[in-house]
């Protein structure tokens, strides 16, 4: 009975821990320019296809609107928009990829992977055009 027990708290445990290994759920973004949280983004899984809208803006823009989007974004709100759409996970590994990522404060959409690191705790965010060496890398803080 005592093994039984154990064996599922300890399968429960694990199941828990893979979960976090998914970009699934509510992050903090990091500023490059001077380190401070400046928005909350929250990633969910449709079937598969991961998509991510920012949930709450932390510092407040000049600019409220994605004036500078060129595509069905334009002129809409920054809080509520989707800057992540169309990735997927690659098989065997912890890295989506194959979707695109927006920058909503300047309008610019980027080829994206997302990497869960430390656990789950971060997201590496990756933007880039053409091939993954050209671009840049934002690491995201878990908030749940």
């Amino acid at each position: 009975m005592i093994r039984s027990i154990l064996a599922t708290l300890l399968a429960l445990s694990s199941l828990s821990a893979l979960a976090q290994m998914s970009p699934v759920g509510l992050w903090q973004t990091i500023s490059d320019t001077d380190g401070k949280v400046t928005s909350e983004v929250r990633i969910v899984d449709a079937a598969g296809v991961l998509s991510g809208a920012v949930e709450r803006a932390l510092v407040q823009s000049g600019e409220p609107n994605c004036d500078q989007c060129t595509d069905d974004r334009k002129g809409k709100p920054k809080v509520g928009m989707q800057i992540i759409r169309d990735a997927k996970k690659v098989d065997g590994k912890d890295v989506w990829e194959g979707g695109n990522i927006l920058d909503p404060n300047n309008g610019k959409i980027y080829k994206l992977r997302l990497t869960p690191v430390e656990g789950g705790k971060k997201l590496e965010v990756r933007g880039y055009i053409g091939t993954p060496m050209l671009g840049r890398t934002q690491t995201w803080v878990r908030v749940q």
